[in-house]
């Protein structure tokens, strides 16, 4: 059975175990990543040298880094969450690779600080740069999903929905004046309310 390594608290590890769900492919999940089990020992490190999650192994093939691996299982799947029509795939590509490549390091210090506690004392000129620009991605997002019919690369759900809505669960986890972004709003309740998406999003609320 493929097997999924890292721990639930990852946000990239809850990528690719909610696509897994969606698809309804059957996988068995390991703990690891830091604290809860040191990826830095070789056992990990054979499989991944870079010692980060997530990490799958499909019989005795292994991939690392959580959206390459979304779309290897996506289209060893045959799902329509990686389209075949190429326009459409490149959109949704293009998506899942802004939010690694932008949004995601956006809001590294940011969370890092406030979140983990890490650093203890974060230095204020820091926290404001980092907000800013995690804001100014938000912003991005939220243009792009006014201009569709509510999912982030045109009509249908797909891969791309369910990276932005895992950032926007983590933007709404971090508490700090927000500004409004209805359409990443509407679209965070619309995920929310995807049975596959409960275990990673929570239920959606009254």
């Amino acid at each position: 059975m493929l097997k999924v390594l890292g721990r639930l608290t990852s946000i990239n590890v809850r990528k690719v175990l909610w696509a897994l769900d969606e698809m309804g492919i059957g996988y068995e999940r390991e703990d690891w990543g830091k604290p809860i089990r040191d990826p830095n020992v070789a056992e990990f490190l054979t499989l991944n040298p870079n010692a980060q999650v997530p990490v799958i192994v499909d019989d005795s093939f292994v991939l690392w880094e959580s959206q390459p691996i979304m779309r290897y299982l996506a289209q060893k799947a045959g799902s329509e969450l990686w389209p075949d029509e190429l326009r459409q795939r490149a959109l949704v590509d293009q998506w899942m690779t802004w939010q690694g490549s932008e949004l995601a390091p956006a809001w590294m210090y940011f969370v890092q600080a406030r979140l983990r506690n890490n650093p203890p004392n974060p230095d204020p000129a820091r926290l404001e740069v980092s907000l800013a620009a995690w804001t100014k991605a938000m912003r991005i997002a939220d243009q792009q999903l006014q201009q569709t019919s509510g999912f982030v690369a045109g009509d249908a759900f797909s891969l791309a929905d369910i990276v932005i809505g895992l950032s926007m669960h983590r933007w709404m986890s971090v508490s700090f004046d927000k500004p409004s972004l209805p359409a990443l709003e509407a679209h965070y309740a619309t995920m929310r309310s995807r049975p596959a998406a409960v275990a990673y999003l929570g239920a959606k609320t009254p």
